[in-house]
């Protein structure tokens, strides 16, 4: 998990807008929305016990970080796992990236996705890496130690993974691809703002290969990080606020609505480098859904980037308040006027 920059104090008031999907089709969108109000729509309930053996399948690998073979077992199970959910076009990404200490990683992003046919589409994303260093641990002997990351990387993915089952088995509205991005947590720590790009290499490295046309990008994007800490609350995470204000307001909504607003907080959290800036950056409007300004931190979960982050500290309830407002939002999106053929998404 990428840095922590600072916390915004100032509270910012969301509205119950809805972000429309086409310019053109505006009215209706909020037409639709504003009846959409009304009445939350829930054919799927997102199961907080299978979210949860999802990451105590994934640390049984150990360590996951970039070029091991932790990683690469960890890998393979996500792949299994979409498959064996039904996703459609399941592939891995492979490349390699250069580390800000000149370390090679080969590395690989999954993808896979529902209702493929859908020119109208979402994209929800996460990484399944984890932190070569324990370097914010308060045990200076433990900081050369890898991290387990229950929380920072298994969380999202297990989230994700959750999904994927529940889409296998009601078609969602829309079109939704999902994303399982190496390398995120290989970044410098030290310098404050001044090595954002040394963070989130898998996602940088998908811009530069992204399977879509320019004009067949994803409607939004969300990323799940870190979403599995012991009474975890979601602020408004800076950036997402400043690039994708309308899509915060959307999701926060929505977990309201959903009745997770205990745990969606509507109050600025800390401006966080992760992998939604760089999607953000290439015109795919993006949140993240973070546990950004921790009660006694102020920041992140204690567990951050410490060999802590492991299944003790994994709260299931903080699982169930991400992933069904996730949920939530994908059924009860509505179906934009379907682009021309040449904008689907390539294979």
């Amino acid at each position: 998990m990428k840095r922590y920059l600072f916390v915004v104090f100032i509270s910012l008031t969301a509205g119950l807008l809805g972000l429309s999907c086409l310019n053109a089709s505006k009215s209706v969108q909020n037409t639709d929305n504003t009846k959409a109000e009304t009445k939350l729509k829930r054919p799927a309930s997102f199961n907080r016990d299978s979210a949860y053996s999802y990451i105590r399948r994934q640390v049984a690998f150990g360590p996951r970080v970039s070029g091991t073979e932790g990683n690469r077992l960890c890998r393979d199970y996500i792949v299994s796992e979409l498959n064996r959910h039904g996703a459609k076009n399941v592939s891995v990404q492979t490349g390699e990236v250069k580390a800000f200490n000149g370390d090679r990683l080969p590395i690989g992003n999954i993808m896979g996705s529902y209702k493929p046919e859908a020119k109208d589409r979402i994209l929800i994303l996460a990484h399944y890496d984890t932190r070569p260093w324990a370097d914010s641990d308060m045990n200076e002997e433990n900081r050369i130690k890898p991290v387990l990351g229950a929380n920072d990387g298994a969380s999202g993915v297990a989230v994700i993974l959750e999904i994927a089952r529940q889409l296998n088995q009601i078609e969602p509205p829309i079109g939704v691809d999902l994303l399982l991005v190496d390398a995120e947590d290989y970044g410098q720590a030290s310098g404050f703002s001044t090595h954002d790009s040394t963070w989130c290499l898998g996602t940088q490295y998908w811009i530069e290969n992204m399977p879509y046309t320019t004009d067949s990008l994803p409607r939004y994007a969300v990323l799940l990080d870190m979403v599995g800490g012991v009474d975890a609350k979601f602020h408004r995470e800076y950036f997402s606020d400043s690039d994708a204000r309308k899509l915060v307001d959307k999701v926060w909504s929505m977990a309201e609505r959903s009745g997770f607003g205990d745990r969606f907080i509507n109050k600025s959290g800390g401006a966080v480098v992760d992998d939604h800036i760089f999607l953000n950056k290439a015109g795919i409007e993006s949140i993240n859904i973070i546990e950004s300004k921790n009660d006694a931190t102020g920041s992140f979960a204690p567990t951050w980037h410490t060999v802590d982050d492991n299944l003790d500290n994994i709260d299931p309830s903080s699982l169930h308040a991400a992933g069904q407002t996730v949920l939530n939002l994908i059924y009860n999106e509505i179906k934009c006027v379907d682009k021309p053929a040449e904008s689907e998404i390539q294979p």
